[in-house]
């Protein structure tokens, strides 16, 4: 199944300048934005993306390469179920940074409709859009199955990589002759170009794979894609996933050589203490979903209040061991030993906070940080 894909590929490349970014400012590399459109306790899902669309525009405005969305369900402190939606909003209010979502999970959706979507995306926006894919449902198994109108799952690996060719050829609309779905078109897309007076555009969106553990990383790897890593809840696997893609890559029409980004979760203040306190609460808010128990994001008055058992605070010093953070300075130097440790080619930060006004200073203290451009 890769040789079929890797084939697809040759035939209908993507620019790699579409792919790799720019660095800028003092940073080590490309730094962009993973939003997750958190909603605090006392706050609206409106709240949230009013703030997601302050958020893009203050990432545009200092210089991120890129600025993410990722599909999640049933989760009642995260606003990002329908990323294609998101999108579609954040690039009516933007005017030059990527656009993309980290990620659509895959399995949740027929190929079809998610070519159709970020055809929709891409010609709304040209030559800024992003289609990061996920092989897990991003949520629990009952809500997994009420998507798919299933009581079975299925997300074998042989599954995952059939899916995504299926998707591929409708990206390129190239399904060979005698294929049932050689006369389905996802549209927008090139067929538009083939019919009398028809003008495609130049652009499509390169696909990214997205992953926790070494399935994606390899599958990646024997494709010649872009590679990005959820080091944010699954840092003790970055470093082998990562050597795993370099070692396993074979150059594409796409990419000559690994592009790989990690998330990674980062949280600047103003002062030590006040970090602190605000990834002490988005911790609480992990405790909980890890026990079935999802709800919004807490305040830092609300953990202050809680009382942790032993095995909670166990969980959340060991959540926070992966958060950087600090003050603009700690928070700069722990992107830095990290970019070291793992050679990534983009770090992609995640703020999880309870207050939108906080995450937003974050990110403009780590901006100030990295000296990156004010526009």
């Amino acid at each position: 199944m890769p040789e079929r894909q890797a084939a697809a590929l040759r035939r209908h490349p993507v620019a790699a300048d579409e792919i790799r970014g720019t660095t800028r400012g003092t940073a080590p590399v490309p730094l962009s934005v993973l939003d997750l459109a958190t909603v605090g306790s006392g706050r609206t899902a409106t709240d949230a993306l009013r703030t997601s669309v302050r958020l893009a525009r203050l990432a545009e405005s200092r210089g991120f390469h890129r600025y993410w969305v990722a599909e999640h369900h049933s989760m009642p402190g995260v606003a990002s179920s329908s990323p294609a939606v998101i999108l579609a909003h954040l690039a009516a209010h933007t005017d030059r940074i990527r656009l993309g979502s980290g990620g659509v999970m895959l399995p949740n959706h027929a190929p079809l409709v998610i070519a159709e979507q970020f055809g929709t995306l891409e010609a709304m926006a040209p030559g800024r859009i992003d289609l990061g894919l996920g092989r897990a449902p991003g949520t629990d198994g009952a809500t997994a199955a009420a998507l798919r109108r299933s009581d079975t799952l299925d997300e074998g690996a042989d599954d995952f990589p059939q899916q995504l060719s299926e998707l591929i050829r409708f990206l390129d609309d190239d399904f060979p002759d005698g294929h049932p779905y050689r006369r389905v078109h996802a549209v927008p897309g090139p067929v538009q170009a083939t019919s009398p007076g028809g003008v495609q555009s130049p652009h499509r969106p390169p696909v990214w794979l997205l992953g926790s553990s070494g399935f994606s990383a390899r599958l990646a790897g024997l494709l010649g894609l872009p590679f990005a890593f959820a080091h944010h809840f699954s840092a003790r696997n970055t470093v082998p996933a990562l050597d795993l893609y370099r070692e396993s890559f074979k150059p594409s029409a796409v990419l000559d050589e690994p592009y790989a980004l990690i998330g990674v979760s980062a949280l600047a203040a103003d002062e030590e203490k006040e970090a602190r306190r605000q990834v002490r609460a988005a911790a609480l808010s992990m405790v909980r979903l890890r026990t079935g128990r999802p709800g919004l994001v807490p305040s830092p008055e609300e953990a202050e209040a809680h009382q942790f058992s032993p095995l909670e605070e166990e969980f959340v010093d060991s959540w926070n061991a992966n958060v950087v953070h600090g003050t603009p300075d700690e928070v700069r130097s722990g992107l830095d030993d990290l970019h070291k440790r793992t050679g990534a080619d983009e770090l992609m930060i995640t703020a999880n906070a309870h207050s939108g006004e906080f995450r937003l200073r974050s990110y403009e203290l780590i901006a100030d940080a990295y000296d990156l451009p004010t526009a």
